[in-house]
């Protein structure tokens, strides 16, 4: 069985320890969320992960191999920067075929991929910003690997293309490794298996998405009549009368109780994101 093990790493730069004494232990192939605000060691932490950074104390290992010290191991594994990181005067076919000799692979099925056939013939550096990120992301898909680290690989990408890429890492996820970071919650939430929430460089939660819960959830009801006598306790806020419940279990009765009152609802939601209420816990 393949997995993934940090015990009690430290890493950073120089002198400065980033990640302090975290351990970890993944064996399914999943997308884990990495989550953490600005400076909390997330990129540091990947790039410790992938053999970029040696661990200052503590091992990292994949398969039982020391990925540090084991360059065949660390083949298995690639690293997506938060930085598109190409050769600028390149043109795209250029720069894949540039990693392709590196690493191996094949140029053409990232191309087709990432739709990236008819920019072939183009420069980096005039590419709009989500075109450079789909170039970027494109050096990952080459060959097949274990593990895919990606370092918020969905910023500066438009809405369609942001959804291709999920689409793609949760078909690879059936059995494959991804470690995903993103500031988006809302994208966290509906990407991710598991989270990992890192902060100051420490381990502070570590489990299904499923079952981070709140404390109060906020329900959006929108009606095509009017339905305040059937809710007195909710307010009107942006069209949805807002209503506060201990558990989503409570949603069910509500929604019963109004259309037997004659409601003619048109949406029901969830107004509040569970991970945000985590994610800012001191």
């Amino acid at each position: 069985m393949q997995k993934l093990e940090l015990t009690e790493v430290s890493s950073g730069y120089g002198r400065n320890e980033v990640i302090h004494q975290l351990s970890l232990k993944i064996t399914e192939p999943s997308i884990y969320v990495v989550l953490g605000p600005n400076g909390a060691g997330k990129t540091t932490l990947f790039r410790t992960i992938g053999g970029i950074l040696k661990p200052f104390s503590g091992q990292v290992k994949f398969d039982e191999s020391d990925l540090f010290y084991s360059k065949e191991t660390r083949r298995r594994i690639t690293y997506l920067s938060h930085l598109n990181a190409i050769p600028e005067e390149m043109t795209v076919l250029d720069a894949l075929k540039y990693y392709a000799e590196i690493e191996g692979g094949d140029v053409d099925r990232v191309l087709d991929l990432l739709n990236l056939r008819e920019l072939k013939d183009s420069k980096y550096n005039t590419l709009s910003q989500g075109q450079k990120k789909r170039v970027s992301i494109g050096k990952i898909f080459l060959r097949d690997r274990d593990l895919y680290l990606l370092d918020e690989p969905t910023s500066n990408v438009d809405p369609k293309v942001s959804k291709e890429i999920r689409d793609i890492l949760i078909k690879l996820s059936k059995d494959k490794f991804v470690l995903y970071s993103s500031h988006n919650l809302y994208e966290a939430k509906e990407i991710g298996t598991y989270l990992i929430l890192i902060r100051n460089g420490q381990l502070k939660f570590f489990d299904k998405v499923e079952n981070v819960k709140m404390k109060h959830y906020r329900i959006g009801i929108k009606s095509l009549n009017d339905i305040s006598r059937l809710l007195p306790e909710a307010k009107l806020e942006n069209d949805y009368y807002v209503v506060t419940v201990d558990s989503p279990k409570m949603v069910a009765g509500i929604i019963n109780d109004l259309v037997r009152g004659g409601a003619e609802l048109a949406e029901v939601r969830e107004l509040d994101n569970p991970l945000q209420e985590l994610f800012e816990e001191d």
